[in-house]
């Protein structure tokens, strides 16, 4: 949600400040702006809509500068417009802010300030935080590090901001708390932004700022951090682990496609240097250090959102039915407010793909405070998560652009997967034969992916027949309830049907009202498992003249009789069914949204990263 990208240095600012904001766009955003210092005086260019439409509107503005911000804004106070859109200025023009995040206090603190004579162009936030710096600045008499910090004790929310000043016009001061910022270092300039992929092309040395943290960034200067507390901090240069083909489409029509098509290789690195087949040996090192608390807990609780909660879901049925230690899987938007009964022997696992995401982290948070062991799983190194919990995993997935997750959640059931698998063995649950079975069947998985592809002509053809539905039922059961969720949330995100994915046999109890011959339902139908009665199911709906898409093992004749399309996908253990049965589903989504006209990497309303409530 949101995009920030700052410069100062030696180099034309806006060149760089445009390309972040296109490696930025898929966050998810509806307007955008930069600022620029020129001599004494800081030009916004600002726009409703894309960073196409930014750029088109400034080909004939100035827009030199060595200090420059720019922001991708996704709308939460005032709707999306120019006037909105960030930058915001301060009450004398002299300054200028950019900010994700949301202050909660800011009604507030904008009464206070229309007290003492301030005036508002706009209905945000952000612009009331910029006038609160200013006030301070002019009223204390203090430089615009001091101003800013001040500000911020007085502040309820979150933010990543950067802030520029004429007064100061080779200075970017920053900083953050529950929003990611960036500073990469270069020679003798600075950049920020909310992710790497904004500065990747320009540098690897990064900063990653933690909460309530202040940085001054000065042209040919050191970075200088120290806390909204005002005690000087020392700070850590890291290597960025992201390379610049990774976010390029590499021929494919969207990044959605490529991201799908990337799975193969996604869930290999995500098991490389920890499965090992020729030795029968699954070994996670990020989280050997609490491995006894795993073994030990209570119970294990994951919390996530969205795609990650499915693949949560998937790691419950596999750590109960491999570890046996009960399992609960909750909403962490849910979690963090329903004053949840925390033990110190439990187990909390947090996962996302940002590492980012804003109810996640906070659940992070309340475990901690409860006194459980808290590890994550997520894909961006450095990230939120990754830096707030015990101890974790990442899941090597690479960089996911597209809004819709696809590899991100393979990637995060096959780490699961080696989670459980490691437990198991090391809790003596699991039989011999059965463990090297299954981890040279894991270690098959991205070939059986790969197989799949060859359907994608085929899956196209089903997808001209979806595309006229305006609602859809996913069912599946087991292991393949949360493939059914996955599946709708997929359509239904990215083509705007209404799906809504269901246990099989709760279809009675409510949605089978709904079937007729004007409701396609998608069938996970495997072999393995509850076959017999996800058969009846099917023959419940097929009674009531509802049009049946179902995902059946290669060979079944019993499932095809009884629908109006299949798709066929190998054979594997009935754990391992959600990293195969996701795929055609994924394409299938695609395909629909492609031939309804739908941006597909940047649907509607929705964001890559959900950093607010």
């Amino acid at each position: 949600m949101c995009g920030i990208i700052g410069y100062v240095g030696n180099k034309e600012a806006y060149p760089v400040l445009l390309q972040g904001l296109h490696r930025l766009e898929y966050r998810g955003y509806d307007s955008a702006g930069v600022a620029l210092i020129q001599d004494d005086i800081i030009n916004i260019h600002k726009r409703q809509g894309k960073v196409s439409e930014l750029e088109e509107y400034c080909i004939d503005r100035d827009i030199s500068g060595h200090t420059g911000i720019a922001h991708t804004r996704w709308a939460t106070h005032g709707e999306p417009n120019d006037v909105n859109a960030h930058p915001h200025f301060s009450s004398d023009k002299k300054m200028a802010l950019i900010h994700n995040g949301i202050i909660e206090n800011y009604q507030l603190l904008k009464t206070e300030l229309i007290n003492r004579g301030h005036e508002f162009a706009s209905e945000t936030d952000t612009e009331v935080l910029v006038h609160l710096v200013d006030d301070i600045k002019r009223n204390e008499n203090v430089e615009l590090a001091e101003a800013v910090r001040l500000a911020l004790t007085q502040v309820v929310g979150t933010y990543a901001i950067i802030v520029i000043s004429v007064e100061d016009p080779h200075t970017l001061v920053v900083a953050r708390k529950g929003s990611p910022l960036i500073i990469g270092f270069g020679q003798n300039e600075f950049y920020v932004a909310s992710d790497g992929s904004a500065i990747v092309e320009y540098t690897d040395k990064v900063v990653y700022l933690n909460d309530e943290e202040i940085a001054i960034l000065t042209e040919g200067d050191d970075i200088h951090v120290k806390t909204i507390k005002n005690k000087v901090i020392p700070h850590y240069v890291e290597t960025l682990e992201m390379s610049l083909n990774q976010l390029e489409k590499s021929g494919y029509e969207h990044f959605m496609l490529k991201e799908i098509f990337e799975q193969p290789r996604s869930i290999a690195d995500s098991m490389r240097g920890r499965l090992n087949s020729a030795k029968e040996i699954v070994s996670l090192g990020g989280i050997i250090e609490y491995e006894n608390h795993l073994l030990n807990a209570r119970r294990i609780i994951i919390v996530a959102c969205g795609t990650s909660y499915h693949a949560g879901l998937v790691a419950e049925y596999m750590l109960e039915d491999l570890v046996r230690i009960p399992v609960e899987v909750e909403y962490a938007s849910e979690f963090r407010y329903r004053n949840p009964i925390i033990y110190s022997d439990d187990v909390v696992i947090a996962i996302s793909q940002s590492g980012e995401t804003a109810d996640t982290l906070a659940a992070v948070e309340l475990a901690k405070q409860k006194g459980a062991t808290v590890l994550g799983i997520c894909n961006v190194v450095g990230s939120s998560i990754a830096r707030a919990t015990h101890a974790g995993s990442y899941t090597h997935a690479g960089p996911e652009i597209g809004v819709a997750s696809t590899k991100a959640f393979t990637a995060q059931v096959t780490v699961l997967t080696l989670m459980a698998l490691c437990l198991a063995k090391r809790k003596g649950k699991i039989a011999k034969q059965k463990y090297t079975h299954i981890i040279h069947e894991l270690e098959n998985i991205p070939k059986r992916v790969e197989e799949i592809f060859k359907l994608d002509t085929h899956i196209k053809e089903i997808a001209s027949y979806i595309k006229n539905f305006n609602n859809a039922l996913y069912l599946g059961r087991n292991y393949n309830y949360p493939v059914a969720l996955e599946g709708a949330l997929k359509l239904k995100e990215i083509s705007y049907i209404h799906a809504e994915g269901y246990p099989a046999a709760e279809m009675k109890h409510g949605p089978i009202a709904l079937i007729d011959e004007d409701m396609p339902v998608v069938v996970i139908a495997t072999i393995k498992g509850t076959y017999d009665k996800v058969v009846s199911n099917i023959q419940e709906v097929k009674s009531r003249k509802g049009k049946i898409i179902s995902i059946v093992t290669e060979g079944d004749t019993v499932v095809k009789g009884l629908s109006d399309y299949i798709i066929e996908i190998p054979e594997t253990e009935e754990m391992f069914v959600p990293l195969l049965a996701t795929i055609p589903l994924q394409l299938l989504a695609y395909h629909v949204a492609i031939m309804r006209g739908k941006n597909v990497d940047q649907p509607r309303n929705l964001a890559k990263s959900v950093t607010v409530e």
